[in-house]
């Protein structure tokens, strides 16, 4: 039996009274979204951003991942780094800000990099996972998560003035495998960002984010949302499933088999 949804405060229905106003989402919608736990996979300037609009909209639980400590080349596009943070953990600083924005947010750091080694531990409490990891190791260990424990994943990230966003829903859409068998070799650590571009494609990913956990809208599911700021060119692609995909190739045959 599914456990019954919290109850919201008055101080509650007053902070999220606007959103409340969206005539699909109402207080059923916001208890949903107090209901869940969202982990995000780097805390960065696309992750930063999605965790910082589900703290406003107020999602109940944020698991936040990223190992090491704040940078200056951090500071143009991190919102959640702050400079008197220089030298200090990323997480320490995300925190601070989360719960200075919104206390009723249970914010939950870990100083770590998702790898094949904890991604299932770390995934293991969340309904929903994000992912703005920068380096495809750590979003393929993020897939196999889960896909693992069948949980949906956001897939967000951006390149210079490119970005790309979709949802992947386990055993009903592609996994990030099958829409990238290897890792691309031009994908590196470091590379060209303005914090307006990642901070646009990280709002998008929380609206994606609140429209699944609220049961909303139409999710990008099966689509690949791509976009060039440079052009403002915007562009949905359909991906398919591969049946032979590694990762999640047994689990698309076993829901097709249910279905």
């Amino acid at each position: 039996m599914q456990a019954p949804l919290p109850a919201l405060s008055e101080l509650e229905r007053a902070r999220y009274e606007w959103q409340m106003w969206t005539p699909d989402f109402g207080e059923e919608g916001q208890r949903r979204l107090k209901a869940s736990t969202v982990l995000i996979s780097r805390i960065g300037g696309v992750g930063g951003t999605v965790a910082c609009y589900l703290a406003a909209a107020g999602v109940g639980r944020l698991v936040l991942a990223h190992a090491g400590d704040v940078r200056p080349g951090d500071l143009n596009r991190q919102i959640l780094m702050t400079t008197d943070w220089l030298g200090k953990p990323r997480v320490d600083s995300a925190r601070r800000q989360l719960q200075e924005l919104n206390p009723n947010v249970d914010v939950c750091t870990v100083g770590e990099n998702i790898s094949d080694d904890n991604c299932l531990r770390i995934a293991q409490d969340a309904d929903l996972i994000v992912d703005a990891a920068p380096l495809f190791r750590e979003r393929f260990a993020m897939n196999r998560a889960a896909v693992s424990q069948t949980k949906p994943l956001i897939e967000c990230a951006m390149f210079d003035m490119d970005a790309q966003l979709t949802t992947i829903i386990p055993g009903q859409t592609p996994c990030l495998k099958c829409l990238y068998p290897e890792d691309p070799p031009h994908w590196r650590r470091e590379f060209p960002v303005f914090g307006a571009v990642s901070g646009m494609i990280g709002a998008m990913a929380a609206v994606e984010v609140i429209k699944l956990l609220a049961g909303i809208g139409d999710l990008l599911t099966g689509r690949l949302l791509n976009m060039n700021l440079r052009t403002m060119e915007f562009r949905k692609l359909p991906v398919l499933r591969n049946p032979e995909c590694p990762v999640c190739g047994q689990s698309v045959r076993m829901s097709d088999t249910v279905l």
